[in-house]
């Protein structure tokens, strides 16, 4: 009996052996070297050399970091408001209508596109001279001299509404999921009692679609804190970089500048902020929902 356990695990781990193998080799060792290499000063030719801090140093009393660091904070804080905030309404005012399907379609039709793809469209739409201003010139309407891409943090807000464009037909795809899961009882129990509208949905529909608000806006958090695709469409982080978000910053410093000990730096300094930022986040909403149930038990 003890031989054919052991005979059974030594065949697990044959068939796991090559899969571990492909995440370490593809996933644990770049981390790793890219840690080295934050400590060093390397440009793609020469030797790297160890330089301690000096890297986080420069990186902090940099001004172009600091403005992607803001960039940064300024899409997390637009990407819960807006593609967030459309997805929740898009779900909750189409949930229960008979053509709630066919309504969601153009919402979620821009999904199907890449991030390069909204950034070209877009990029084309508002350039300094592009669609818009010409249409508007044309039209003799107010805005055709407006430099949309240009100007901080204009330039920003704009691209948060591309990428709004993009993303809150998932979100109410989510969204819908989650009202869908819903339990009928209480719903029904509250109208009955005079809840409805706004009533209906703070007291009753929202904090039972809490499951779904975790994930939505903790992808959301995710995917603002590394924006790259769009931004380095539609403005290459420029004009003067008052336009990068830390994903730009790490890909100029090392690609384009050849810091790569500097942008290695960039990196890992984004990866804890992710890491951070999702177990604060996903940590807050499971002491909130345990509190929520303990509540409820001791109703009970």
């Amino acid at each position: 009996m003890a031989r054919s356990s052991t005979n059974y695990q030594r065949s697990a781990w044959a068939f796991l052996a090559p899969g571990a193998a492909v995440v370490v080799l593809v996933l644990y060792l770049p981390v790793v070297y890219t840690v080295i290499l934050s400590f060093t000063k390397y440009d793609g030719l020469v030797s790297p050399q160890f330089v301690g801090l000096a890297n986080y140093g420069t990186m902090f009393t940099d001004p172009a970091f600091l403005t992607s660091l803001t960039n940064t904070a300024i899409w997390v804080v637009g990407t819960l408001l807006v593609p967030v905030g459309v997805g929740l309404a898009v779900a909750s005012l189409s949930f229960g209508l008979k053509w709630a399907g066919l309504l969601r379609i153009p919402f979620l039709l821009p999904y199907a596109l890449s991030g390069v793809g909204v950034g070209v469209v877009f990029g084309f739409i508002l350039q300094n001279g592009g669609a818009l201003s010409q249409a508007l010139a044309f039209f003799h309407l107010p805005g055709a001299e407006t430099r949309w891409l240009s100007d901080a943090p204009g330039n920003t807000i704009i691209m948060i509404l591309a990428a709004a464009w993009q993303g809150a037909g998932v979100n109410a795809l989510l969204f819908t999921v989650g009202l869908q899961s819903i339990p009928k009882e209480p719903l029904e129990a509250a109208r009955i009692d005079g809840a409805t509208g706004w009533t209906l949905f703070r007291t009753m529909i929202w904090p039972l679609l809490r499951p779904s608000t975790t994930v939505v806006i903790g992808l959301a958090i995710v995917n603002s804190l590394k924006t790259f695709d769009i931004v380095q469409t539609m403005t290459q982080g420029g004009p003067n970089r008052v336009s990068e978000t830390l994903a730009v910053t790490m890909y100029k410093d090392t690609f384009v500048n050849s810091f790569y000990g500097l942008g290695s730096a960039v990196a890992i300094f984004l990866s804890i902020i992710t890491v951070a930022a999702s177990l604060i986040y996903l940590r807050r909403q499971l002491t909130i929902g345990d509190s929520t149930g303990a509540r409820k038990g001791a109703r009970a």
